[in-house]
């Protein structure tokens, strides 16, 4: 097996025993001889990670071992590269303070803190008061991340939660601001959100089941224990997951439920709290709609009457059902309107065309809109809300892949822009040395891909340069052009950063992201590697000087790109890979697989599904032939993407594939889907796929010299 060249010589890859295990489904009969990977008590381990199976962890340290031994030569290359992305982080940042009432709220870290601290200051000016510490939350703990922090509407308590173990059960505690101390209260197993009554006595959240899913809304009183909080509502639909928020006015906390075709919501008042939730419109399949309120009238954002990229409707707030739906923004095809923000006197939606945002204001008054857009090539643009409803200004963030986020504030009426932060790299950063554009690349159907390029502008488009190609592809999400100062690393080094903006996203519309799903989900590949060949065609790269990158269900992307196009790629990056999506879509008891059936297909029911995913599925896919290098990052307590799903595939893969390589497996034994807690420690993880990508193109000898 040809590998890329080391300084020393590594190891033996451990060979994970076969175990032979098959099953039959419609007919068809699987075999997966790596099953036994997956621990038998995998609930348990979510909370309590060290009573995985003995076989299933020695394995597991052998092949962070092994990768260590592949990967430890460039021990120093990674701790510059890690010196470097830490020098391009302000550590002592803050976020612009959000005004509300008498205080702004604002977020932010400490010199060498790894961790947020809450706080706020008086809305006017004057000393500031940290609430929550998350330094010190931190302390003696492997893992630690906030889920939330949320004041109450009296300003007296602040509602927190946090992980500590990775695996996204979150605690929620009250803290009070009088004695910065914390009460009581403590309510366990929850996705880590509250919403407070309209009288700062009592809150709402939801608690995740036994399965890991969020299906239940209760209310808890504060001074009571969790054991006599109330249940205000319970979703039936385990394919259903639920959540909440307060709505645009703060006058309902809205409960939201859905899959990735269906949607359904409840208002609760929060003066009333004891009243039932009110439906807005009953759940219609394949309908979505999302809500914000203003006095007795709902602007409601759907795709009903086949609104394939969305419009805004009005309803009355007394009778809201679907009869009553009266369009305001009607539907514009290939103009995907993906977010709305409600205010006493405007309306904005955030709506984007051809992998391009822009912001359009509305007043509500006469009917006016104007837009907020920029000229580059290739942007992000996104809206930040805020406390308060009866205001004018907006808050938004815009970045592209050559320049820093900044964060204005808008006044709506009088059109008046404001700069209020510049993200700032202290090692120094200067946007004029790199350029940022963008070209369409051509897939197997004639569909065009935007691909967005950042470069160094000194960079001789001779078709030499490693390349790192980015992708996701999946759930309608789209991939913002957004800066990204840790890339940054590797574009000094000669390499170009790239994004597909694949189908599977909305980055088109929202018929990108249903050209990209179930039996269309092979475009999504298609596009990928359309992509790359169109950059090498560009000139830009060349084959086998590519190097993929791509998460959770990126991650899937790289196994199927990795089986279908391999000979594209010098290495393939996967992390927290869904690469076992048959196996995993066929076990409903996963915490997620009952409300993935509608993007993936329902194996189980469904035969013609079964036979979809077992086509691409990357694990089953694996064939007796080359194979870039691969580098596979798994979480044990990962929720989303299992621990057995990457260490399955590189079994199978190191047990199939004829030639090329190698490929490694590193799984984070004290962390989930997220990888490290901390803004420092993630880091690492960064340096070792940025390591690993310099690797495979043989640069890394020389980037660390």
């Amino acid at each position: 097996m040809t590998q890329p060249a080391t300084k020393k010589t590594s190891q033996a890859a451990p060979v994970a025993p076969r175990r032979p295990h098959s099953f039959t489904t419609h007919g068809i009969t699987v075999s997966d001889d790596y099953a036994w990977l997956k621990d038998a008590n995998w609930q348990e381990v979510l909370r309590d990670p060290s009573i995985l199976d003995a076989d299933i962890r020695k394995y597991l340290e052998a092949e962070n071992a092994y990768t260590e031994s592949l990967l430890g030569h460039t021990a120093g290359l990674q701790k510059t590269l890690i010196a470097e992305m830490r020098g391009r982080i302000k550590e002592d940042d803050s976020s612009v303070p959000s005004p509300d009432g008498a205080f702004a709220y604002f977020r932010k870290f400490r010199e060498g803190g790894q961790h947020e601290l809450f706080g706020r200051m008086p809305r006017n000016g004057g000393e500031s008061e940290v609430i929550l510490d998350g330094d010190e939350l931190a302390i003696g703990r492997e893992y630690f991340k906030f889920g939330g922090a949320r004041h109450s509407p009296d300003h007296r308590l602040e509602a927190w939660s946090a992980d500590i173990k990775g695996s996204e059960y979150f605690s929620v505690r009250v803290r009070d601001w009088a004695n910065e101390k914390d009460r009581d209260d403590l309510v366990e197993e929850t996705d880590g959100t509250v919403v407070w009554s309209a009288d700062s006595n009592a809150f709402f959240y939801v608690k995740l089941d036994d399965n890991h899913r969020p299906m239940q809304v209760w209310r808890h009183r504060l001074g009571t224990p969790q054991a006599d909080d109330v249940l205000v509502y319970e979703e039936q639909d385990s394919g259903w997951f639920t959540h909440i928020h307060e709505s645009a006015s703060g006058r309902f906390c809205v409960i939201a439920g859905g899959d990735h075709e269906t949607s359904e919501q409840r208002l609760i008042d929060l003066v009333n709290i004891d009243a039932a939730p009110r439906l807005v419109a009953a759940r219609e399949t394949g309908v979505q709609y999302s809500i914000a309120d203003r006095g007795d009238e709902l602007f409601i954002l759907t795709n009903a009457d086949d609104a394939i990229d969305f419009k805004i409707v009005t309803a009355p707030l007394a009778s809201p059902d679907r009869a009553n739906w009266r369009d305001l923004i009607p539907h514009r095809a290939g103009v995907y309107l993906m977010d709305i923000e409600l205010y006493a006197g405007h309306l904005v939606r955030l709506e984007r065309a051809n992998a391009l945002p822009a912001i359009i204001i509305r007043d509500l008054k006469t009917g006016d809109e104007h837009p907020i857009a920029f000229d580059e090539a290739a942007y992000s643009l996104d809206t930040m809300g805020g406390y308060e409803f009866d205001t004018t200004n907006l808050r938004f963030a815009y970045s592209s892949m050559t320049t820093p986020s900044e964060v204005y504030d808008y006044d709506m009426a009088s059109r008046q822009r404001t700069l209020r932060k510049r993200q700032e790299i202290p090692s120094g950063h200067n946007p004029a040395d790199y350029v940022t554009t963008r070209i369409m690349a051509k897939s197997h159907d004639g569909a065009e891909v935007p691909v967005s390029i950042l470069h160094r502008k000194d960079l001789k488009r001779d078709g030499r340069a490693p390349l790192l190609l980015y992708g996701y592809g999946s759930y309608g999400m789209a991939m913002p052009a957004s800066f990204s100062a840790n890339r940054l690393s590797l574009v000094d080094r000669g390499f170009v950063y790239a994004i597909a903006h694949i189908r599977g996203g909305s980055d088109k519309g929202w018929g990108w992201y249903l050209d990209g799903k179930r039996k269309k989900k092979t475009n999504s590949f298609d596009d990928f590697a359309a992509s790359g060949r169109a950059l090498i065609e560009a000139k830009y790269t060349s084959a086998k000087r590519i190097v993929g990158h791509g998460g959770s269900a990126g991650g899937m992307l790289m196994g199927a790109v990795a089986n279908r196009a391999g000979e594209l790629f010098a290495g393939i990056v996967a992390e927290v890979p869904f690469v076992d999506v048959l196996n995993t879509m066929l076990d409903d008891t996963l915490p997620l697989t009952p409300p993935e059936w509608p993007e993936w297909g329902n194996p189980i029911e469904s035969e013609e599904d079964f036979k979809t995913i077992l086509s691409y599925s990357p694990y089953e896919n694996v064939a007796a032939k080359d194979y870039p290098a691969i580098l596979a990052m798994g979480g044990l307590t990962d929720p989303r993407v299992t621990y057995w799903e990457p260490a399955k595939w590189i079994a199978r893969l190191r047990a199939t594939m004829t030639g090329g390589g190698p490929v490694l497996l590193r799984t984070n034994m004290g962390a989930g889907h997220g990888g490290a807690s901390g803004r420092f420690n993630r880091l690492d993880e960064v340096a070792i796929a940025y390591a690993f990508a310099l690797w495979t193109v043989g640069l890394a000898d020389v980037a660390e010299a």
